[in-house]
């Protein structure tokens, strides 16, 4: 009897290490998107919040530093195929390095006169390389769509 307990205790211990070993179907190293990006984990909790609550739930806040007082801060809710995060991910895809760059643009880039703010290479002349524009039907403050650009900035050539 002492050693049918002693196999069972073993096994049991075997599948517990196997399974926290092993990662889930839904874990951030399983298949690719299909639109190539890598799905993330976040991408995948994002999925699950939007499916279960309404276009208007907030996923994330984005901040920016104001000169005087506290930070402003910036929405990115679940949206429609049209703005939000549903848009962001079906129409320019969604991973850790999108949500970096719009929290780069968003903290530290320059208003880009689009009601958002956009990040430039460090050239002359001057190119733009992300862009996000602000304000949504559901709130101004709301992050409509971020998207990947490579083209001089509006302003015009600067002289170098």
């Amino acid at each position: 009897m002492l050693h049918k307990t002693s196999v069972k205790a073993g096994l049991s211990a075997a599948a517990v290490i196997s399974a926290l070993l092993i990662p889930a179907a839904g874990s951030a190293s399983a298949a690719p998107a299909v639109s190539g990006k890598t799905v993330t984990a976040a991408a995948d909790s994002f999925d699950a919040k939007c499916r279960s609550h309404s276009r208007t739930y907030v996923l994330k806040k984005y901040y920016r530093q104001v000169p005087v007082g506290p930070p402003t801060f910036y929405t990115l809710r679940c949206g429609t195929s049209t703005w939000g995060w549903k848009h962001i991910k079906a129409g320019h895809g969604w991973d850790s390095t999108m949500d970096r760059k719009i929290g780069a643009a968003i903290g530290s880039g320059d208003a880009n006169g689009r009601g958002g703010y956009s990040t430039y290479a460090n050239q002359c002349p001057r190119v733009e390389k992300f862009r996000t524009i602000i304000g949504t039907p559901a709130a101004r403050n709301d992050l409509l769509t971020a998207y990947k650009v490579d083209q001089p900035a509006a302003a015009g050539a600067a002289r170098c």
